[in-house]
């Protein structure tokens, strides 16, 4: 199996956020990016890439792990749009999407202690990535869910 979270080629990987980290995080309406045949869901609501999350419409609080990669601002402009949710994503702090969806939109943002330990679609844990992990808060009720939901690491308000 390959677990490499940055390079793997010819080949769809999906990495599942912790369950237990989530669970940190309150109950979500929609995860708009739910693996097919998902061994376990951060929402009442999930969209799987048959449903094409990024094309529908999303309601209530939304937990977004979106695909990492190319294509990635997209999916963070549509939550940031949406203004009621949480991401998570590598906290490259230095990119296009960085600046232009989280910086001066976010309302806050949890940059995790260490590397977080991924789920690969089997239920399997994964190794850890290549980078590091940042939650995203989008909405004053997300923002203070961030700073006291326990998860170690260093909060910033944003707003």
């Amino acid at each position: 199996m390959n677990t490499s979270f940055e390079r793997c080629e010819n080949t769809k990987v999906e990495w599942l956020s912790p369950p237990e980290l989530v669970a940190c995080l309150g109950e979500f309406d929609l995860d708009p990016c739910s693996p097919i045949n998902a061994p376990f869901v951060h929402a009442k609501h999930n969209f799987t890439t048959l449903d094409d999350g990024l094309a529908k419409e999303w309601f209530g609080r939304v937990y977004l792990n979106p695909p990492y990669g190319r294509g990635m601002e997209l999916w963070m402009e549509k939550l940031k749009f949406h203004g009621n949710g949480i991401a998570l994503i590598f906290a490259r702090t230095e990119t296009k999407c960085f600046f232009e969806h989280i910086w001066n939109d976010a309302d806050a943002i949890l940059f995790v202690k260490g590397r977080i330990r991924f789920y690969h679609v089997s239920g399997v844990q994964g190794g850890t990535p290549g980078a590091p992990s940042v939650f995203i808060a989008y909405g004053k009720e997300n923002a203070k869910v961030l700073k006291d939901c326990g998860i170690e690491g260093r909060f910033l308000a944003l707003k």
